[in-house]
């Protein structure tokens, strides 16, 4: 596998399938864990399309599989970004805590900008699920 990022809070690499595989490390490793697998899973659920597929996991080295979601897109614009980050967060109900054009890659396949790492992300409600009438009854 091919080192992808090597830092305090994680090491990343992709393997020959492309798949991307990261390890946590750090403060708060577990929770960060556990959060970006539960914020994945449902952003899936959801029908998000512009972020990684969780793939599998390990618990016992905290260690996270997803696909791949392209190569880093330096050149975006803090106005781009910021139009992803709204659009995750307005429509599929997913505030990304780090919302920085850092954390945002293009994919070449997919022909689109995605967004990458939710180990700091807050799930809020689903947009899309009506909301249950409320009665004065």
């Amino acid at each position: 596998m091919r080192n992808l990022k090597d830092g305090i809070r994680s090491l990343v690499k992709i393997d020959f399938y492309g798949n991307v595989h990261k390890y946590f490390r750090g403060t708060d490793k577990e929770s960060r864990f556990a959060n970006e697998i539960r914020i994945l899973k449902a952003l899936e659920e959801r029908g998000c399309d512009f972020v990684p597929r969780f793939i599998d996991a390990g618990e016992d080295e905290l260690h996270l599989v997803t696909s791949n979601c392209g190569s880093p897109a330096p050149n975006l614009s803090q106005k781009k970004s910021d139009k992803l980050f709204l659009k995750l967060e307005q429509e599929f109900g997913v505030r990304h805590d780090d919302p920085f054009p850092r954390n945002i890659t293009y994919d070449d396949k997919a022909g689109q900008f995605c967004v990458i790492d939710f180990e700091l992300a807050t799930l809020l409600p689903n947009p899309r699920e009506e909301k249950a009438p409320t009665s004065d009854h």
